[in-house]
């Protein structure tokens, strides 16, 4: 008779605080992992105060792994930011298969070129061009390959300006994001294997139309715009 034997077909797993339940088979389907050691009792395993089964590790990151025991396959959502935290629990957990799959699936990226702008405004201080000060960046915008801006931002895109919402196999230059946070933005880009390969900016003034009661002069008066082309080979 195997330890294996001492473990109900499903089980309630508390893994970092959060609550799984799966089943004995689903943990055990990989013979050379941490987990099939785990359960099958050649490795000790501990219990939470209500007497679930618990795992020290990062509770939120432990659902791609379930799912990729179950299927043998991985699917992350788009823009998820956690790769190489994933990879690195399935090496403590010597699911070599998935690392493999995570591996594969950063390097496997079509080319492709974005461009990301951005509106503000700047206020000259008292030394001039050396004391300038940007202040309000309005919005953030994005231009490229509509099927490469959504697997890059997600549901930080906004394609509210766009008109052919259906179509992924063109380009566009209406899109922006829904918040204006730069390096977000960037971050983003970099995460997904793309290289800044040029920037531009400008600064202008702008007219001297009459402008509304409470609406800062100084602020509308002084604009800049800048460029950024990010690109993946």
């Amino acid at each position: 008779m195997t330890q294996s034997l001492d473990f109900p077909s499903v089980i309630d797993l508390n893994v970092g605080g959060v609550v799984y339940t799966t089943t004995l088979k689903t943990l055990t389907s990989h013979p050379n992992s941490k987990l099939y050691g785990i359960f099958t009792g050649s490795e000790p395993l501990e219990r939470d105060s209500k007497g679930r089964f618990f795992l020290d590790r990062d509770g939120v990151l432990f659902r791609y792994i379930l799912d990729f025991l179950r299927d043998g396959t991985i699917i992350l959502p788009y823009c998820f930011r956690e790769k190489e935290r994933l990879k690195n629990e399935a090496e403590k957990l010597l699911l070599q298969g998935l690392v493999e799959a995570i591996t594969s699936e950063n390097r496997i990226k079509p080319p492709g070129v974005i461009t990301v702008g951005y509106r503000g405004s700047f206020q000259f201080g008292k030394d001039g061009l050396a004391d300038v000060k940007f202040r309000k960046l309005s919005k953030i915008l994005v231009s490229g390959r509509v099927a490469l801006c959504r697997e890059v931002f997600g549901e930080t895109l906004n394609e509210s300006r766009d008109p052919d919402h259906g179509q992924s196999e063109r380009y566009t230059s209406r899109f922006f994001l829904k918040h204006t946070q730069l390096e977000q933005a960037f971050d983003m880009l970099v995460e997904q294997g793309f290289k800044l390969t040029g920037s531009c900016g400008s600064g202008t003034a702008g007219g001297t139309t009459e402008l509304k009661p409470g609406v800062d002069v100084e602020e509308n008066r002084w604009n800049h715009y800048n460029e950024f082309v990010f690109v993946r080979e």
